[in-house]
């Protein structure tokens, strides 16, 4: 009996390891990164999702109209709306992303992407894998790009989270080999970890940041991180520099609410679940994961989005309306930065900063006892046209820098 199912699990091992290695050498021949500067008309499609996503997905998509109305008019941008990622949708095709669906995400350039359902083992839905994890596998998605800045406690961090390997990537693929043992796999590659690597490095070097802290588990899980660390230190050495150091994730975690300590990190690059959890953390410092955004780029297409889920929850009791879009409005200003408009991105930037952290005029709580998400994001849009926005934002991080 044991000798059948060792030949069973073999078998599905073997698929996966060929597949891996087709990647493998997909990445060796790699592909030529497109130029923003030459592609006209940019395509930005949005993505609406499901649960809260549809809701904030549109905000954000009401306001990067708006900040690009001029380019639209000119036929510069062309906005694309991509209604079929809901769950239901992917359940009916029994994909993570419906074929059509991909079909029409890869006629853009670049995607802004709401929050969608993943199922989950005891739930209603069947077991299909996340559409995030999917994009970024199918659009080669290698980089999550992760910024958190609190000015009031010295943090300007920014994360860059492998995004194709580690222990997601092959998150739908683990099976049960017996009644009484489960596997699931985790991946690691030269290749690909090289390139997230260099881009965390080439990032601080232009920035002129001189720390790049690795983080990892591989006193303990020696082969995959092993490796991710030794690519790491091997592509430190041509950043002489930039001074670069690895912490393992459980005290990192820890470290990242230590005051007397977090002030000294700046960029950070580590392993797919390990980035998942340590932005999520950091998120929480600087407002709630309802205020960060997180851009997926890759050498061509690239995805922005919330970092957080679809909020099923909010959508039964009826509070969807009231969902936060801060989290898809700073995606949007990531996403802007991306296609070739910084100056637009960081004035959606400030004023996020300015409406969440220093005017406070308007509070929006998930419930009625705070504003619609429409009127929050209108109310980022009113202090984008402000003329006053920018000295604002400068007296709002003095005065909190002096707390």
């Amino acid at each position: 009996m044991s000798k059948e199912l060792i030949k069973k699990a073999q078998e599905k091992f073997g698929i996966i390891l060929e597949e891996q290695l087709k990647r493998v050498e997909a990445m060796k021949k790699g592909i030529e990164a497109w130029d923003f500067s030459k592609i006209s008309p940019i395509k930005i499609g949005v993505c609406w999702g499901d649960g809260i996503g549809e809701i904030i997905s549109k905000h954000s998509e009401a306001l990067l109209e708006h900040v690009l109305k001029d380019e639209v008019k000119k036929g510069k941008i062309e906005f694309h709306d991509i209604a079929g990622l809901t769950i239901e949708n992917r359940v009916k095709h029994k994909k993570a992303i419906p074929d059509d669906v991909l079909a029409e995400i890869k006629n853009c350039h670049v995607i802004l992407k709401g929050p969608t359902t993943t199922p989950q083992a005891g739930d209603k839905w069947p077991n299909i894998e996340s559409a995030n994890v999917a994009m970024r596998r199918y659009l080669d998605l290698f980089a999550n790009v992760r910024p958190v800045r609190i000015p009031r406690e010295g943090i300007d961090w920014c994360f860059f989270r492998e995004n194709t390997e580690g222990a997601y990537v092959l998150g739908s693929r683990g099976f049960d080999v017996s009644e009484d043992l489960s596997v699931d796999f985790k991946v690691i590659t030269e290749q690909g970890a090289e390139r997230i690597v260099r881009m965390a490095f080439e990032y601080a070097d232009k920035n002129n940041i001189d720390r790049v802290t690795v983080v990892t588990k591989s006193n303990v899980v020696k082969t995959t991180d092993g490796r991710f660390s030794k690519v790491a230190f091997r592509i430190a050495k041509e950043y002489p520099k930039i001074k670069t150091d690895e912490w393992y994730i459980d005290i990192m975690t820890a470290k990242l609410i230590d005051p007397a300590r977090r002030r000294e990190f700046k960029v950070m690059v580590l392993p797919n679940l390990y980035g998942d959890i340590l932005t999520d953390e950091a998120a929480q410092m600087q407002g709630g994961v309802g205020t960060a955004g997180s851009a997926n780029i890759g050498k061509q297409w690239s995805m922005f989005e919330a970092i957080h889920g679809s909020a099923p929850r909010m959508v039964k009791e009826g509070r969807a309306k009231f969902a936060d879009p801060c989290s898809m409005i700073r995606a949007s200003a990531m996403l802007l930065r991306h296609i070739g408009y910084p100056d637009r991105g960081e004035k959606v930037e400030m004023a996020l900063e300015v409406c969440g952290q220093y005017e406070k005029k308007m509070s929006i709580t998930g419930r009625d006892s705070g504003v619609t998400g429409e009127e929050y994001t209108q109310y980022v849009i009113d202090w984008i046209d402000n003329p006053n926005l920018k000295a604002r934002w400068e007296q709002g991080v003095k005065e909190a820098c002096a707390v």
